[in-house]
């Protein structure tokens, strides 16, 4: 699977991390990163990854909503790419979901898409496709506003 994310605005104005070897990372979303979560559609357990500017990821899983929080690391290997444009910055992340379930290659799929930007005052502020009421919770259960349907042989 691949996604792709673009931060257009004021990039003079948004803390980017410098462009780092490929590697598993902890707490990116503490600075700028764009965040994916990952279900089959109707389940509680999920699975959140995390890509960011500098090229590090994070991959966890949970059983239900923020609980069990195991990192997945090893099974994820993504190809984060990220390229500059002008007044946008553009981060494209591809890898195989099967290695973090087999389940996800056949089944339908509820995805909650979702990025951190840290401004250069160090603020943070948390955008999505679909917030639940109150502060942001990327792990709520309406944030999956998504949908994939399974694949079709």
């Amino acid at each position: 699977m691949e996604v792709r994310y673009t931060i257009a605005g004021r990039l003079e104005r948004v803390r980017v991390a410098e462009p780092r070897p490929p590697r598993p990372a902890h707490r990116l979303w503490e600075h700028t990163c764009c965040e994916m979560f990952v279900k089959l559609s109707g389940a509680s357990a999920y699975h959140e990854l995390n890509f960011a500017p500098s090229g590090e990821w994070a991959a966890y899983a949970f059983d239900r909503y923020r609980h069990g929080a195991q990192a997945a690391m090893d099974a994820l290997g993504p190809e984060v790419n990220v390229r500059r444009l002008s007044g946008a910055l553009e981060l494209s992340a591809r890898t195989r979901l099967d290695r973090l379930s087999p389940a996800y290659t056949s089944a339908k799929l509820a995805i909650a898409l979702a990025a951190v930007i840290e401004d250069d005052d160090g603020t943070l502020s948390y955008w999505a496709i679909n917030h639940p009421p109150g502060k942001p919770d990327f792990h709520h259960p309406d944030a999956f506003a998504l949908e994939l349907d399974e694949i079709r042989n």
